[in-house]
């Protein structure tokens, strides 16, 4: 689980069943045990085919905090200048929002209000003040329905 920490850079590629959506992305990982000296996260590049791929375009953005599953894969290669450069990426196989749409809107560029805290000044109201409306039509492009 963690937050976009720029917005998802998406390209679409034709393979045998038309374009697919290709959206590389990275996110922040808080570390839950900091030791002195030590970052207070980690930055882990993900990449999301296909429909969700439209789906991260769509909907994500710098600052979103989700939580993704996938897989680690190797993306090691030798550069030009004859050294061999190491890393690693997650092929997100499974992407949720972990916050609600107002939480994320105060923490989109990691400065504003805590989690699930409204900077607005006023509290939400209703049931459902936390949840975002899907607008009409988009149900049959969700990963989800």
């Amino acid at each position: 689980m963690g937050r976009l920490t720029r917005d998802p850079e998406v390209r679409y590629s034709q393979n045998a069943n038309g374009q697919m959506a290709i959206a590389r992305y990275s996110i922040a990982v808080d570390r839950q045990r900091k030791r002195e000296g030590e970052p207070d996260a980690d930055f882990f590049n993900c990449t999301s085919f296909g429909r969700q791929g439209e789906f991260v375009e769509k909907y994500l953005k710098k600052g979103t905090k989700v939580v993704v599953v996938g897989r680690i894969q190797n993306d090691n290669y030798t550069n030009k200048e004859g050294q061999q450069v190491y890393s690693v990426q997650v092929i997100v196989e499974e992407v949720e929002f972990a916050e609600s749409k107002n939480a994320s809107q105060n923490n989109n560029n990691y400065g504003g209000a805590p989690a699930g805290g409204n900077a607005g000044g006023s509290a939400p109201s209703g049931a459902n003040a936390d949840f975002m409306n899907v607008p009409d039509g988009v149900v049959e492009d969700l990963p989800f329905n």
